[in-house]
């Protein structure tokens, strides 16, 4: 694993990017490198390149990442919001599910495009899959 070493460099000799901000930029739909161009061709499919910088983002590899991160913080959300009104109201199983199963799809797809662009910031930042300008070595 690379070492970042002061003077914004790596070891290897590739300058440090910024990680916050391109995870920003990736969490609102931006490109990670310039932050103007559009991330995402569709609803979920990343664009091919970035169409103001020309930043190619066809390799990224979040696979599943996104979805695991989205369960785990809507999860999060549902089931203590869920206990809270349970914990102070007294209602009928069909009001649970007329509250809780719509949050549930609303949040999940509310924050899966943002999440997965986060994602995709994260990896061109540390220079992940492809965005080092080198091949991912597939191990066997």
């Amino acid at each position: 694993m690379e070492q970042q070493v002061f003077g914004g460099e790596y070891q290897t000799g590739r300058p440090a990017r910024p990680l916050w901000t391109a995870m920003k930029r990736g969490f609102l739909g931006r490109c990670p490198h310039c932050g103007e161009g559009k991330l995402f061709a569709s609803f979920l499919k990343i664009a091919e390149k970035c169409d103001h910088c020309g930043e190619e983002m066809f390799h990224h590899r979040a696979d599943d990442l996104p979805a695991y991160l989205v369960v785990v913080i809507v999860g999060h959300i549902v089931v203590g919001a869920f206990m809270g009104v349970e914990a102070n109201y007294m209602l009928e199983t069909w009001q649970h599910l007329a509250i809780w199963a719509p949050m549930t799809v609303i949040l999940a797809l509310a924050l899966l495009r943002p999440i997965k662009g986060a994602v995709v910031g994260l990896q061109w930042a540390l220079y992940m899959h492809g965005f080092g300008g080198e091949e991912d070595v597939i191990e066997s």
